[in-house]
């Protein structure tokens, strides 16, 4: 057990988050036409909005309490709230958003898989993604009872303080050791997602992130090309009059000399 927990708990998160950052690199650069959620909205749209909006909203609450929840000292949030009650709190809104997700990802594997034209357009990649997802988000969901097991925090503190570990850089897995079997596929999994991201459509979550940006971007300045132009610039040089040399009549809003006569076609 100690070597499984210093792999995938020591080297597996760096191993996972090089491929996650420096293929995201690659793809964009490389293969910036594939940068997109290839959505099936145009093939079937009302299953899809139901479990779109119900998965992306779990998901995103997930990510950010996992992210805020997973890298916050605990002496930053001690003064205010002990770990039993954040425990707590985790375990009902995590569950919360857990269920939401789950049921929309049940929605959208299942119209995947069922509707003929979809599961053709589909790529082997989609259909396992959406797998990996069913099974991280069941094994979050089967995570809550494990919890109540200890509801003093003691267990969260130490998945906690191992993340930490990692994003600066002195994990090796050896805190671990007497962390629950489903906490541990549950990580493992989760780390797995990061693997495989640059190569899914998962992508397209940059995108979501940087159009963050947008909001922040300066104004745009518009410059017209009539600007320093004299005034009368767009008037007509020469009329039609000054062209042929005699007036002209108007025929269904179109102006023709006046002695051009109708040319009658031969039958």
């Amino acid at each position: 057990m100690k070597a499984f927990d210093h792999f995938f708990f020591g080297l597996y998160p760096y191993i996972c988050l090089a491929v996650f950052f420096v293929g995201s690199l690659i793809r964009f650069d490389r293969d910036q036409y594939t940068w997109k959620s290839d959505s099936s909205q145009l093939l079937r749209s009302g299953s899809l909005r139901v479990g779109s909006n119900l998965f992306h909203a779990g998901v995103l609450f997930l990510l950010f309490g996992h992210t805020v929840g997973m890298l916050t000292p605990h002496a930053l949030y001690e003064p205010f709230i002990g770990s039993g009650a954040k425990q707590l709190m985790a375990m009902v809104s995590g569950g919360v958003a857990g269920l939401m997700a789950f049921t929309g990802v049940n929605i959208l594997l299942n119209r995947r898989l069922s509707d003929p034209r979809i599961r053709a357009t589909s790529k082997p990649s989609d259909i396992m993604l959406l797998g990996l997802l069913w099974v991280q988000l069941a094994l979050g969901l089967a995570s809550i009872p494990f919890s109540a097991q200890h509801m003093d925090g003691s267990v969260m503190l130490v998945l906690a303080d191992w993340a930490q570990r990692v994003v600066t850089f002195r994990a090796d897995g050896a805190e671990l050791a007497t962390v629950g079997w489903v906490f541990k596929i549950h990580m493992i999994l989760g780390m797995t997602l990061f693997l495989v991201f640059p190569f899914t459509r998962l992508v397209h979550v940059w995108s979501g992130l940087a159009s963050v940006g947008y909001l922040l971007r300066p104004y745009q300045v518009v410059r017209s090309r009539r600007l320093n132009l004299p005034a009368g610039h767009l008037a007509p040089q020469r009329t039609l009059e000054q062209t042929v040399g005699r007036p002209a009549m108007h025929v269904q809003g179109a102006s023709v000399p006046a002695s051009v006569e109708p040319v009658q076609g031969r039958h």
